[in-house]
């Protein structure tokens, strides 16, 4: 039951030499209920178990209307983190906003859609933007592979958790 859609592209002003706003966007349709899907996308301090380019996080406070992690991204020779503080409507909603990291903006939102009783859509929407163009070409490489390779990953992790469906 897995429908794609992907998007990722990037906007900048015309006079701009590098793209600077990067925009991701991505669906599918899973097996797995809003409520599974969320608390997998909110147990951060699981993330090195099933992303390969996570070397760690830091939950530094998780409640019941936000969880603020560091991310640690360790892929090839980039070794860099950021800090996003997440605000949440449980279980269909998790809005992300930057705190701190090599980024000039960065914001976005998982969201979880209810198909039925057993079902749900998920969605994630995520724009950032580096802080300088030497970041953009140092990072942004590192980090499209990084946002477009959640949403699938965490498809592989409710698999391995929930059991195949």
């Amino acid at each position: 039951m897995r429908t794609w859609r992907h998007f990722v592209y990037f906007t900048a002003p015309s006079n701009a030499p590098l793209p600077l706003v990067a925009v991701v966007e991505k669906s599918i349709l899973v097996p797995y209920t809003p409520v599974e899907m969320y608390e997998l996308v909110d147990r951060v301090e699981d993330y090195p178990l099933f992303l390969p380019w996570c070397g760690g996080t830091e939950l530094h406070r998780r409640d019941e209307e936000f969880t603020e992690a560091t991310i640690h991204i360790h892929y090839l020779q980039i070794r860099q983190h950021f800090t996003t503080v997440n605000r949440k409507i449980f279980p269909h909603e998790m809005h992300i906003r930057l705190k701190s990291g090599p980024f000039r903006h960065m914001e976005g939102a998982w969201l979880f859609k209810p198909l039925g009783e057993v079902a749900c859509k998920v969605e994630l929407r995520l724009h950032y933007e580096f802080a300088t163009h030497l970041l953009e070409r140092m990072l942004g490489p590192v980090f499209g592979y990084v946002a477009n390779s959640l949403v699938d990953a965490f498809v592989l992790r409710a698999e391995q958790v929930y059991g195949a469906r």
